[in-house]
This record gives C-alpha cells, sequence and structure tokens, in this order.
C-alpha cells in the first residue's frame, strides 16, 4: 500500500465519519429533550396535584374548626346542665333542660377528603414531591393520625349511642328534624317531652354528661393536632410549588 492510500481511505470516509457524529448527536439531542418534556410534563402534573391538594387541605381546616366549634358549644351546655343538677335543679326550666340536651353532640366525627392525595400516591407524582418534609407530613397525616382518629372516632360513636337512647327513653322526648339546617347533619328542634326529674338528678345521668364531656375533650385534643399537621402541610405544598 502507498503512502497515499491511508490518505485517500481518510479522504473518503471523512464524509460518513461526520455524518455518523451528527446522527449520533441528533439521536442524544432528541432523547435529551424528550426526557426534559417528559419531566416538565411531570412537574406540571406534580403542581397540579400539589395545588388541588392545598384547595382540599383548606377544606379539611374549615371543617375541623366546625368541628371545634361544634365540641365547645357542647361542653358549655354540659356545664349548665351539671351546675344545674348541682343546684337541685333551680337554675333552668325543664324546657330550657331538654331544648340544651338535644343540642349536645359529642359523636360527629372528622372525615378528611383523601382523594387527591390518593392521586398522588396513585399516579406516582408523590415521588415527584422535592420537599421530604412536605412528603413526611402527608404520610404522617394520611396514616398514623388518620388511623387514631378512625379508632377514636369508633370509641366515641358506641358511647354516643347509649348517651342518645337513654336520656331520650326517660324524657320521653320527640323532636322534628331539619335536613337543611346546622353545619353538618342538620338540627333537632324540640315537640315533646316527659320531664324525670328523679333521672335527670341522678348520679347515672350527671355520669353520662361526665362521660360526654371527656369524650369531648379527648377528640378535640386530637383535631387541633391534626389541624396543626394540616396547616403545616399547607405551608410546605405552597413552598413545594415555587421550588
Amino acid at each position: 500500500m502507498s503512502p497515499e492510500q491511508p490518505t485517500n481511505f481518510l479522504k473518503e470516509n471523512l464524509k460518513y465519519f461526520i455524518e455518523g457524529i451528527v446522527i449520533f448527536a441528533s439521536v442524544l439531542f432528541s432523547f435529551y429533550i424528550g426526557n426534559l418534556n417528559d419531566n416538565q410534563s411531570n412537574i406540571k402534573t406534580k403542581n397540579m396535584f400539589v395545588s388541588d391538594l392545598i384547595e382540599s387541605l383548606k377544606d379539611d381546616v374549615e371543617q375541623i374548626d366546625n368541628l371545634l366549634d361544634i365540641l365547645n358549644e357542647s361542653e358549655q351546655l354540659i356545664n349548665l346542665l351539671q351546675n344545674d343538677i348541682e343546684s337541685g335543679h333551680q337554675l333552668m326550666s325543664d324546657q330550657t333542660v331538654i331544648d340544651n340536651l338535644i343540642k349536645v353532640e359529642v359523636g360527629f366525627s372528622f372525615f378528611p377528603k383523601d382523594g387527591v392525595y390518593n392521586q398522588l400516591i396513585s399516579t406516582g407524582a408523590f415521588e415527584l414531591i422535592s420537599s421530604s418534609e412536605l412528603k413526611n407530613v402527608l404520610l404522617e397525616m394520611y396514616g398514623h393520625q388518620n388511623a387514631r382518629n378512625f379508632a377514636t372516632s369508633n370509641e366515641i360513636d358506641l358511647f354516643n349511642l347509649d348517651f342518645r337512647k337513654i336520656p331520650y327513653e326517660m324524657f320521653r322526648i320527640r323532636f322534628d328534624y331539619d335536613m337543611l339546617n346546622g353545619e353538618f347533619y342538620g338540627s333537632r328542634r324540640l315537640t315533646n317531652f316527659n320531664f324525670d326529674r328523679n333521672f335527670y338528678i341522678s348520679n347515672k345521668f350527671y355520669g353520662l354528661l361526665s362521660q360526654a364531656k371527656l369524650y369531648s375533650n379527648m377528640y378535640k385534643r386530637l383535631l387541633r393536632d391534626i389541624q396543626e399537621s394540616y396547616k403545616m402541610a399547607i405551608s410546605l405544598a405552597k413552598q413545594e410549588l415555587v421550588m
């Protein structure tokens, strides 16, 4: 082979070599653009879910506020009833006692809106969340705190069966029900009753009121813990949107 042959070979194949590099670079760039578009699309989807999550969490915070208002009012009514019992039924009329009694609510439960969170998990968008703190708070909220809420609510619901049944039987309470009034399940309006004074001033009824107040205090503590987590999640989710 003469010295000119390698040079000619390089000259003849340089064009193909350059073309190969251009094709390879084009394919590599296409992959890069495709991945970039996928990442941007994933981030857009994640941010959409996070925005929806913020609105859902705000609704839940409002729901908790309403529940706390109901429980606080119920505790005040229980205090009035027990004060009257301790006075020998000298502070309120029979009518006022029954009116206050049917307004006591300790059986309402918090039902979180977990639809958006479940979508985050099922679509894999949860793993795209940059903030590990936000992910940990959400896992705590929809895991451990949800389980605590369910267990406590179930216990209170079982107590509430007796709390409703016993006084309603002993005082023969009859009422009309307004489904359109009230924050959650409507409201009751007293229409008739037969006041049993002996039962009213009994240890059994007094103890029933004390237990209702105890459950109210327990649930208020849990709700406040949950609400603090929700407020923290809202703050962290807002930060996530600007990352």
